[in-house]
């Protein structure tokens, strides 16, 4: 989800699953500030709602910022036949951090 996306989200209302977890964080001034004029902007928003959407999209962003490194391993093959060789980067280990750090959230969610 780019910026855009998320804007468009705002102006009509989203719902996602939340975790257990609850995080504090004190913010900088002039973030704050940006932060009540959304607020203000877009009334049907919470501050909390504000701050998970543009974790979310900012950690999606480094995601996709990740450099593609090429591995040895052929995984698949475009339309022309040539080879597609496996990410060895950041993105493979991040993902799978990703998925097992869900789990854990929802097993303890439901505890």
């Amino acid at each position: 989800m780019n910026i855009k996306d998320l804007i468009d989200v705002w102006e009509s209302e989203a719902h996602g699953e939340l975790s257990g977890e609850t995080y504090q964080v004190r913010l900088p001034l002039d973030t704050a500030a940006k932060l009540e004029a959304l607020v203000e902007l877009f009334p049907l928003r919470t501050r909390e709602q504000f701050i998970a959407e543009l974790l979310g999209t900012a950690l999606d962003e480094v995601m996709s910022s990740f450099p593609y490194v090429q591995g040895d391993k052929v995984i698949a093959r475009d339309e022309e036949g040539d080879p597609m060789f496996e990410d060895v980067g950041h993105t493979p280990r991040y993902l799978e951090l990703v998925h097992r750090h869900i789990d854990k959230l929802r097993t303890d969610k439901q505890e």
